[in-house]
C-alpha cells in the first residue's frame, strides 16, 4: 500500500489531476447508474408483487380434484400450483410452454412464508419466477407465480447500456481531462520555461501570468515580486562589492603616496647620515607632513567605519542658527578678503533683516562638523571673490525647500516624507557649479571633482561622505542642487524635532537684525551667541 502511494505521489501533477478527475467522475457515473438500476428493478418487482397480491383465484380453479390444465383460463402468464389439505401437490394451472417455477411436491418442503413474495429459479434454464403462497378453501393452499422475464430483460438491457455509457464516459473524461488540465496548467508550463531562462542567466525576465483573479496569476505576482527583490539584492550586493573594491583601491592609493614619501626620505636619511643639517631638517619635515596626512586619512576612515555602524549620537538641544554663525565666523577668518561669507534667513525677502533662531535635537559637534565641511568646500572649490551665503530656517519638505528628490538634486540618502517639518542650513555659492555627471558622484568616498587638484588643497575626498553619513545618522540628509554655471547649493536637512522635553519649555524665538550676523571679508566677527544677547 505504501509503495502504491509513493508511486502515485511521484506521478506528475497533470497525470494525478487527469486520473483523479476521471476516477471521481467515473465513480459518480457508476453510482448514478447503480441507483438507477436498483430503483428500476425495485419498481418492476413492486409491480409484479402487486399483481401477485391482487390476484384472485377463479371459482372453478379451487376444485378438490386435480384440475385440468384447460379447465380454467388464467390472466397473462400466471401459474398456479395447488396443494391439498395433506400438503401434497394436487396440480397446476397456467398457459405457456416456458418452464415453471421450481417448487417441491410437499408444502413441508416449501421455503416460503405465506403472504410474502419470493423469487425462485425456473425448473430448467436460467429464468426466474416471482411466487406468493396463499391459503385456499378447505385447508388447501396454492402458490401463484409470475415470470420475471420482463424484469430481467429490462435490467439486462439497462446494465448493458450503463456499461457502454460508463466506458464512453471514462474514455471521454480521459481525453477531455487531459486537454482541460493541459490548458489549465499552461501558465505553470510558461512559468517553468521562464524560470529555466532565468536560471540560464536572464534575470530581467518575469512571469507573464499575473491575473489576480486566478491562483496561478497570484502565484506569478508573488514570484515576480520575489524576483524583483532578489535582483535588487543582487544589484546591491554587486554595487557593495564594487564599492568596497573601489574603496580599498582608493584608500590604498591615498596611503601609497605619503607612505612612499616617508619611505623615500627615511631611506635617504639612512643612506646619507652625513647630510647637511638643512637637508636633514627638510627631510624630517616632509616625513612629519606625510605622516600627518596619513594620520588624518586614517582618522577619516575610522570615522566613516564608526558612522557606518550607526553610532549613538548625543541628543541635546541644538541652536542651528548659533551653530551656523560659529561656522561662518571661522570660515570668514580663514577666507580673509578672498571670499565674502554671509548668514541670512532661509528664503526671506530682500528687505527682511531679521533672523529666527531654529532649535532641534542632535549632536552639536557632529552637526558643526558638517557645516564646517560644506563651508570649506565652498571656499576651496570656487574662484576668489565668489560670495558664499549660509541660510538658516524652517520649512516643509518639498521640491523647493528640500528633503525630497527632484531633477537637478543629488543626495546619497533616501528622501523624507513630503510636507515633513524640517530645519535647513544651506551653503550657497555663486561659483561655476557642477555638471550632472560630477554632481551625481560628489558624495562618493574618495571622489574629487578636480582630479588634478593637489591633495594638500583638495583633501582626500572623504569630507562629503562623512557629512552625508552624519546627516543620515540624525534622520535627515545632505543634498546638492547645482548645474553647470549656476553655482552650488549644499543643503543640510534635518527633521524639526521639538526640544521642549529637553529644555523644559517651548523653543524661544528671538529675532535679530541680519547685519549683526553678516560676516564681512575683513575678518571682524563677534563671538556672541545669536539670539541670546
Amino acid at each position: 500500500m505504501n509503495r502504491r502511494w509513493r508511486t502515485l505521489r511521484h506521478r506528475s501533477l497533470r497525470g494525478r489531476l487527469v486520473w483523479g478527475v476521471t476516477l471521481l467522475a467515473a465513480a459518480t457515473v457508476l453510482t448514478a447508474q447503480t441507483i438507477g438500476f436498483v430503483v428500476l428493478r425495485s419498481w418492476l418487482l413492486d409491480r409484479v408483487d402487486q399483481q401477485l397480491t391482487e390476484f384472485a383465484l377463479p371459482a372453478r380453479a379451487g376444485l378438490p380434484a386435480r384440475p385440468a390444465p384447460d379447465s380454467v383460463t388464467l390472466p397473462s402468464d400466471f401459474r398456479i400450483t395447488f396443494y391439498g389439505s395433506s400438503g401434497a401437490e394436487r396440480g397446476t394451472l397456467g398457459s405457456g410452454d416456458k418452464p415453471g417455477p421450481r417448487l417441491p411436491s410437499l408444502t413441508n418442503e416449501l421455503n416460503l412464508t405465506p403472504g410474502r413474495q419470493a423469487t425462485l429459479a425456473a425448473e430448467s434454464g436460467d429464468g426466474h419466477w416471482r411466487v406468493l403462497w396463499k391459503d385456499g378453501s378447505d385447508d388447501t393452499s396454492y402458490v401463484v407465480a409470475l415470470p420475471l422475464d420482463t424484469v430481467e430483460g429490462a435490467t439486462d438491457k439497462l446494465l448493458a447500456l450503463n456499461a457502454a455509457v460508463l466506458a464512453v464516459a471514462v474514455v471521454g473524461l480521459v481525453a477531455l481531462g487531459r486537454w482541460v488540465v493541459r490548458l489549465g496548467l499552461l501558465p505553470l508550463t510558461q512559468m517553468e520555461h521562464t524560470a529555466l531562462d532565468i536560471t540560464a542567466g536572464d534575470l530581467s525576465l518575469r512571469l507573464p501570468d499575473t491575473d489576480p483573479h486566478t491562483e496561478t496569476g497570484r502565484l506569478g505576482t508573488v514570484l515576480n515580486d520575489m524576483l524583483d527583490r532578489l535582483q535588487q539584492a543582487l544589484r546591491q550586493r554587486e554595487f557593495s562589492e564594487a564599492r568596497l573594491r573601489r574603496f580599498v583601491a582608493d584608500a590604498g592609493h591615498e596611503l601609497r603616496t605619503p607612505l612612499t614619501a616617508v619611505q623615500g626620505f627615511a631611506e635617504l636619511a639612512l643612506r646619507h647620515p652625513d647630510r647637511p643639517t638643512a637637508q636633514r631638517g627638510e627631510g624630517d619635515e616632509q616625513i612629519a607632513k606625510n605622516a600627518e596626512r596619513m594620520n588624518l586619512l586614517v582618522d577619516d576612515l575610522l570615522l566613516l567605519a564608526k558612522l557606518d555602524q550607526e553610532p549613538a549620537y548625543r541628543r541635546v538641544c541644538v541652536d542651528m542658527l548659533s551653530l551656523a554663525a560659529d561656522a561662518v565666523s571661522a570660515a570668514a577668518v580663514r577666507a580673509g578678503s578672498d571670499h565674502r561669507v554671509t548668514l541670512s534667513p532661509l528664503d526671506a525677502p530682500a528687505e527682511d533683516t531679521e533672523l529666527e533662531v531654529v532649535e532641534t535635537v542632535g549632536d552639536p559637534d557632529r552637526l558643526l562638523q558638517v557645516v564646517n565641511n560644506l563651508l570649506s568646500n565652498a571656499l576651496v572649490h570656487t574662484p576668489l571673490g565668489t560670495p558664499v551665503d549660509v541660510r538658516v530656517g524652517t520649512a516643509h519638505a518639498g521640491a523647493a525647500a528640500g528633503g525630497i528628490d527632484r531633477p537637478g538634486r543629488t543626495s546619497a540618502a533616501p528622501p523624507l516624507a513630503e510636507d515633513t517639518a524640517i530645519c535647513v542650513i544651506e551653503v550657497a555659492d555663486q561659483g561655476p557649479g557642477l555638471p550632472s555627471e560630477e554632481a551625481d558622484r560628489v558624495f562618493e568616498r574618495f571622489y574629487r571633482v578636480d582630479p588634478s587638484r593637489s591633495r594638500d588643497q583638495g583633501g582626500s575626498g572623504l569630507g562629503l561622505a562623512i557629512a552625508s553619513a552624519i546627516a543620515q545618522g540624525h534622520g535627515g540628509r545632505l543634498e546638492l542642487d547645482t548645474g553647470a554655471g549656476s553655482g552650488c547649493v549644499f543643503r543640510l536637512v534635518l527633521p524639526l524635532v521639538s526640544t521642549g522635553h529637553l529644555r523644559g519649555s517651548e523653543p524661544d524665538v528671538n529675532p535679530m537684525p541680519r547685519d549683526v550676523i553678516t560676516r564681512r571679508p575683513t575678518g571682524h566677527c563677534g563671538k556672541n551667541r545669536l539670539g541670546r544677547t
